[in-house]
Parts: C-alpha cells; structure tokens; sequence
C-alpha cells in the first residue's frame, strides 16, 4: 500500500511538473520571439584574425602605448577572457589584465562539466522559479556552442544515476526526462533507462545490493584550464592586449565633464615579474574577478556591500580503474544533501564536490575532512569487492565558487549560481556569479552593458559559434596524421590533438627526437603521462611563466597525480629556464614555488599526513615480526635503519641495478625525519598505514617484498608508481 501511494504520488507530481516545463517552455518561446533574451550573431567578426598571437611583451608593450582601450578587463578567468574575445571581436579595442595566470583560479578547479544543472531544474520546478528555469536553459543552450566552438577540448558524457528504491525509478526518469525536454533541439543524446543487470554491464563496479536499475543522461566534459586558455589566446589572435601576471594595483578616475562626477577611466598596473607599473587607460572596466569581485568594488568604493559569498569545492583524483572509460555516476542525495560526481578525465577518476562557506584566498587548499567525505560518499556507491583506499587520493584541490548572494546570508548551499551585471555610480561594471557553463553569455550581456552605459560603438555579439584556438581543423582522427607524418606514440599522438587541437602539428615540429626505433620523436616527461617535453616550450609561446603553469594549466600532471608532477618538475625548470634565461637561483625558487604549491594545493600535505613520524603502529605481533625479519633483511648489520648503500647491496646480490638518484626517491617517500636514512619504526609505520589503506603504491614497500620473495634468483623489481597515491 505504501508503495502504490508513493508512485501515485511520484506520477502526479511529475505529470504536474511536466506540465509546468511545457508550459515554462512555451512561455520563453514566445518570450524569445518577441523579445530579446537571446540574440545569436549572424553578422562575420569585423576584425582579421592572426595567424600567431603575440608574444607578452610585445602584449604588454601594447598595453602601455596605447593611449586608450575601448574595453579593459580585469581577471583572466573563464568569465574575463570571455568578455575580452566578445568585446575584441565586435570590434571593440580591448585589454586584459590577470594578476596571476590565465585560469589560475576557479576556472581551472572545477568538476570538468559542461552541464546545465540537473538539481537547478529540480529547485526550478519544486518552487516554480522561472528565473532559476531560464538560467537551465541557457545553461544548456551554452552547453552546445561549448561542444561545438572546442570540440577537441570537449566531448559528450553519459552519466549513470543508479536507483535503489523502485518509487525513485519514475521520480528520477521524469526529472532526467524533463531536462532532455528543456534542452530541446540542443539535447546531446536522450536519457535512457537501464534494467540492475545492464547498469552492471556499463558499471562493474556498482554496488549491486538492492540496485533496482539506472537511468542514463547526457552532459558535456571539458579540459577547463585549457578551454579557458583557448578562449585567451582566440582572443590576442583577435586583437586583444591580454597579459598574465598583471596586476591592478588601484583604479584610475577621472572627473566626467558633462556630470562633474568621477569616472573609472582605466588601472595602475603592476608587472609581477619585473616590478614594473604603468597605467592602462579605458573608456569601460569591467570587473570579472570572480571571488575576488569584491575586493575589486570596494577599489571603485570602500562602502560598497558585498555581492558574492564565497564557497569551497574539494575534487579528489583516483586512479582510472575506479571508473569505467566512459561513463560517470551522479550520487543525486548524499549524507548531507549535496550532490557527487563521479567521473572519468583524463583516463582517470575525478570525485566531488563539496560545498561550503569559506573565506576569499588565492591559494584554497583541500581539507582531510572533505577528501573523507568524498570518499565516504563513494564507498556507498561502489561494490564492496571495490576496497576504496585514503591511498589511492593522487591529487585534491579546493576551488572558490563565486555565488551571487545577499550579504546576510549564511547558507551557501541554497544559492543559485545565477550572474548579475552591475554598473557603479562611477561606472565600474562588475559580472559577478554564473558557472563556467555559462562563460560566453555572461560575457555577452557584460559586453551589452557596457556598449549601452559607456556609449561604445559596436555591433551584436559573434561570439556564438566563433571557433576557438585549435578547433578550426581539428577532426576526430587528427592524431592518425601525427602518428604517420612525426613518428609519436599513438597515445602521445591523441593527448596532443585533444589537448591542441590543429596546433598539434606545431607542438610535434619541436618534439625531440628519441633516438629509439619507435617513438622516433616525443619524450615523456614521465613514463605514466603522455605529456612530452615539446609541450614546455610551446607552453611558453602560451604565456606560461612560472613552473606551476607548467604543471598545472599548460599540462594537467598536478591534477592529475601530484607524485608525478614532482617528478617531472626537474626537467620542466631545466627547460623554461632556457627558454626564458632563467639562472640557477631562479631556477631553484621556482622549482621550491611548485614543490610548495603541490603541497598546500593540490593534497600532498594531505597525503604526508597520512605517513608522520608521529602515525600510530597498529599491526599485529605476527605482522610485526614478518615485517621486522623483512627489514633486517637489508639491516645485516643490525644498525636499526637502513640506507641507500644498504638497499643497493641486497640488489646486487639478486643481479638488479636501479640508479641511486631513483633509490633516493623510494627512501625519501618513507624517510619522515629526513635525515636520509630509513629507521625500523618508519618501515612499521609504512606498513601499517599501507594495511590500513592510508598509503598504496609504495615503492620501497613493493622494492622490499619482492626482494624477499625472489632472493637467491634473477628478477626485474617495478620501482613505477603504481596506480596508488596520496
């Protein structure tokens, strides 16, 4: 009985809220008809488009002789750039300005979705909020020009929401159904139902007890900091002045003449690299700062209120065996209300997000309470032959949404990230809020404002449909052609052309070559990534300046697993210090910078905290004794801690050589004293966090056991990170 009533309940709800849709549907048709919600530009770019894009000192050398911009944007966002390239290609002279680098904050943090929303359409029926119906639809429209403008940087997702109650199957199906129906004519691919047996097919590793079935649906996934990288770089091709590491250190004003009032007339600007500051004068500043738009505002005026009300989102990466290769999971109701992705990126799996107040940083570090949370919601979700490690954690990062909010509110997670274009009495025009979904109307309506409040003369918008950087011919087998014609490895060859697109064959000219039979050209700056060496320098014709670019925008190793980007960060320094003459103490500040940045960042600390000198002992005497008879293997002489000279003479007995420089670095992940010897208590420690599943992928434990196991006998030990981490 209980039963019946909750389907009849879910069916008349969601026949009503079908209803509702189709009724909020017809009403924006007819809106868009006869007004003006949404304009597409049919007209060309009225500006040519060059064939390279200036270097940033030829940028900033723009930037200071030229009298007057038309536009100067502040904040080299998702959001930001985009406003520079809409602005740009109306034909409008137009600056940018970023203090640090292009996508160095949110942008390049998010959960790697292009997506409209599926829980904003839920709060859009449930309360009838038209508004928050009209930010879906654009949201979903915006979705489509994204997969279309980059398609090389983007590409459809199926996404798995399991059911294990049988009255949620029709709940669940009229909401995904509903939110195929709102996308219209820009649905990517039709939501479909799975019966418990198929679900398991496309996902093994679902928890199988008590699943009734699955409903599938479709969003879009993106490289986010290389999507807004793109967007950059379209617009310097463009025409645009746009300079990283630039900083506005106050705001230029000027008295209005007609008015008697004072005016935003442009920015005193910093170079952070040299030191250097001069003024960037504009008829409009736009403020896309995104959780900084505050600080920004209270330039223009100290008494202003708060518009934005920050929030933390902590993502985890897990190795790719968590995932299958091509479908994500959505955990719609978590312990605590919020929503969890679980997706495939990269070939592998991202986990999150979180959401919580916290305070405006430029440096938002992940949290061990969050990185449990997250693993605590997967667990629930994930088979349990499926043992879900703290270990297997490679990366975490914490990113700040800019959620637009009323000053007095606490609760974040009730706000709609819906954006707000606002123009101070000065004429400052701040964006503020949206989603990186929704970058390129944002930018249009902030465009449309200031034409309309500054007196600009230019046309509509082009935006809609304007390729970006390296989509123009791309096609799906491009890689086939960087194969065949430059000898890289087929694996190399797709990264590259996912990653650049048509530019590929540029970054393939300057591939060293191997000098092995195959790959002739393209050396990894680790053996697990496809990332090769070339990608440095051309990463420095794309305005990388610092090493954390490298590691983090320009390639993705620092997101993607934090003990390889360590890895190769030697090199990377080695490299753009030759590019960018950098000398030994350069090159030794930036390399300290990065190694600081994977640490409080991107979760390293989390992970040293997993394995402290103070970390407790829990094994059990057997244990205890086996691992001690273990170590004593390599202690012959009793010393109580073992060394590299140690491990070497073990190896040589067995007939394996492995260089001292890579011995160095399978102890110093287990030295915790750093005294550049590896005691027995450290060794216990290692090991009961590993029997724990704290630690994975230890290469001195995996060293040791196999050492032991084949003593006496010619074997190849692995010292490759598995596919463990932090």
């Amino acid at each position: 009985m209980a039963f019946r009533k909750a389907v009849k309940g879910t069916v008349l709800i969601g026949g009503g809220a079908i209803a509702t849709v189709f009724g909020l549907s017809q009403f924006s048709q007819y809106r868009n008809k006869h007004g003006t919600l949404y304009v597409e530009a049919a007209e060309p770019v009225p500006v040519p488009m060059k064939n390279h894009f200036p270097t940033r000192e030829q940028q900033l050398q723009t930037l200071q002789s030229t009298s007057e911009f038309d536009v100067l944007v502040i904040g080299g966002g998702a959001t930001g750039c985009g406003c520079a390239l809409d602005a740009a290609t109306r034909g409008l002279k137009t600056a940018l300005l970023e203090r640090d680098d292009f996508s160095s904050g949110t942008s390049s943090r998010s959960t790697k979705l292009i997506h409209g929303g599926v829980r904003y359409l839920q709060k859009a029926i449930m309360k009838l909020d038209f508004e928050q119906y009209k930010m879906v639809k654009e949201a979903l429209r915006e979705r489509a020009n994204l997969l279309e403008i980059a398609p090389h940087l983007s590409a459809p997702l199926p996404i798995m929401l399991p059911v294990y109650k049988w009255w949620q199957l029709p709940y669940y199906w009229i909401g995904i159904k509903m939110y195929d129906l709102v996308a219209g004519n820009h649905c990517l691919k039709s939501s479909y139902v799975l019966s418990k047996s198929r679900a398991l097919e496309f996902f093994p590793m679902l928890r199988k007890e008590k699943l009734v079935g699955a409903i599938v649906y479709y969003d879009g996934q993106h490289n986010d900091a290389r999507m807004n990288l793109a967007i950059a770089l379209t617009a310097a091709r463009y025409g645009a002045a746009t300079a990283n590491y630039t900083e506005v250190l106050r705001l230029l004003k000027s008295t209005d003449p007609r008015s008697g009032r004072p005016r935003v007339c442009g920015a005193r600007c910093r170079d952070v690299l040299t030191g250097q500051e001069f003024d960037v004068k504009a008829k409009c500043v736009i403020n896309a700062t995104g959780p900084f738009t505050d600080s920004v505002r209270k330039m223009d005026d100290q008494e202003v209120p708060n518009i934005c009300q920050p929030s933390a989102g902590v993502h985890i990466v897990m190795p790719g065996y968590y995932s299958p290769d091509n479908m994500g999971l959505l955990d719609p109701a978590t312990s605590d209300g919020r929503v969890i992705f679980f997706l495939p990126w990269e070939k592998m799996t991202i986990a999150g997000t979180t959401d919580s107040p916290t305070d405006v940083t430029s440096h938002p570090i992940p949290t061990e309470e969050d990185v449990n949370f997250i693993l605590s919601e997967v667990r629930n979700y994930l088979n349990c032959d499926v043992e879900v490690r703290r270990g297997d954690v490679l990366a975490a990062w914490s990113g700040i949404r800019p959620l637009v909010t009323d000053p007095n509110s606490k609760d974040t997670q009730s706000i709609c990230r819906n954006h707000i274009v606002t123009v101070s009495d000065s004429g400052l025009v701040t964006i503020a809020g949206g989603k990186w979904t929704t970058y390129r109307s944002m930018a249009q309506d902030t465009i449309d404002t200031a034409i309309q409040t500054h007196g600009l003369k230019a046309g509509s918008s082009r935006t809609v449909g304007l390729q970006l950087e390296g989509a123009q011919f791309w096609s799906p087998t491009l890689y086939i052609r960087l194969v065949q014609d430059y000898g890289l490895e087929s694996e190399v060859a797709q990264h590259l052309a996912s990653t650049y697109g048509d530019k590929a064959f540029e970054v393939a000219k300057i591939a060293q070559v191997t000098g092995k039979r195959w790959p002739i050209v393209g050396k990894r700056l680790v053996s697990e990534f496809p990332y090769i060496e070339a990608e440095v320098v051309y990463g420095v014709k794309e305005y990388a300046r610092t090493a954390v670019d490298m590691i983090s925008r320009r390639t993705r190793l620092a997101f993607l697993n934090v003990q390889a980007a360590e890895e190769a960060l030697p090199r990377i320094v080695d490299i753009m210090g030759k590019e960018l003459n950098w000398n030994e103490q350069k090159k030794k500040e930036e390399l300290e910078a990065a190694k600081k940045f994977l640490y409080y960042e991107m979760g390293y600390k989390v992970k040293s905290d997993q394995l402290t000198d103070r970390s407790e002992i829990t094994l059990v005497p057997a244990d205890i004794e086996r691992y001690k008879k273990r170590f004593h293997m390599f202690d012959k002489e009793k010393k109580g801690f073992i060394t590299i000279v140690d491990v070497q003479r073990v190896l040589e007995s067995i007939s394996v050589q492995i260089d001292e420089n890579t011995l160095h670095d399978i102890l110093n992940e287990v030295d915790l004293n750093k005294n550049g010897q590896v005691e027995l208590n450290e060794f216990l420690q290692l090991m009961s966090a590993i029997q724990k599943g704290r630690v994975s992928g230890s290469r001195l434990a995996v060293l040791m056991k196999t050492a032991e196991e084949n003593l006496g006998r010619r074997v190849v030990i692995p010292v490759d990170r598995s596919g463990g981490g932090l």
